[in-house]
Formats: C-alpha cells, structure tokens, sequence
C-alpha cells in the first residue's frame, strides 16, 4: 500500500461514516411520518405496528455499524498520527495533519500556512516520499 492510500483510508473511512449518517437520519425520518384521520370516517384499530418495528431495528443496527466504522476511524486516525508524527520536517507534518487527519481542502492548507497552493502541493509531494519510506520500514520491521 502506497503512503497516499494509506493516508486517504481515514477519509474514505469518514464519507462512509456520513453516509451511514444519512441512511440513518432517512429511516429516523420515516419512523416520523404518522398520520392522523381527523375524518368523521370509522377507523380501524388494527394498524400496521410491524413495519415501524422493522424500521426501528433496521435503525438501531445501522446506528451499532456507524458505532463500530466510528470506533475503527478513531483508531485508524490515531495510527496515521503515530506514522505522521515521525516525519521530521515540520512543514511536512503539518501539510499531512491537515490534509489527512482533518481533511482539509489545498487551498485552505495554503492560507493557513501562508503559502501558495503550489508550494503546498510541492511539499506535499516531497511528504508522501517521505512517508513512503517510514511505511516500508514499518513493514520491513
């Protein structure tokens, strides 16, 4: 695995988190849609309870898989930091923290550091090479 593809798993981790989220705030959503008759109309009360059981459980386990991807993200975050942190050139860690522990976007790299996008972009090139080779040392260890 090459460092950006280890670097970029805890993103991909994070938009499969919050795309858990939106699955489970939908069926949240549905489990709301009640409707009353306010009608003179004579009303059955034998209602459907088993569909909204079926939400309900499809909810509770969609909420313990984004409990668990939400556990593993943590984890998985905290073992880039270590990889990261061994990177001595400053710059270079900050550009990798930013990027990829909190996923921010080039541009907002570059006017927080005060930089151009370019230069980020250099650096950054010149980080994964650097993180390249703390990875194979990790793995030939």
């Amino acid at each position: 695995m090459t460092a950006k593809e280890y670097l970029g798993q805890a993103y991909r981790l994070d938009q499969r988190i919050n795309s858990k989220l939106h699955q489970v705030e939908s069926l949240r959503s549905l489990t709301q849609k009640v409707t009353t008759s306010y009608g003179s109309e004579p009303v059955s009360h034998t209602r459907n309870v088993s569909s909204l059981e079926d939400t309900i459980i499809r909810i509770i386990e969609a909420e313990g898989e984004l409990n668990s991807q939400i556990d593993k993200l943590v984890q998985l975050k905290m073992e880039i930091a270590v990889n990261i942190d061994k990177v001595r050139n400053e710059s270079y860690r900050l550009i990798l923290e930013k990027r990829y522990l909190c996923f921010e976007q080039w541009d907002q790299i570059a006017q927080d550091m005060n930089y151009s996008r370019r230069w980020v972009l250099n650096r950054h090139e010149r980080a994964v090479e650097v993180m390249d080779r703390i990875l194979a040392k990790r793995e030939g260890a």
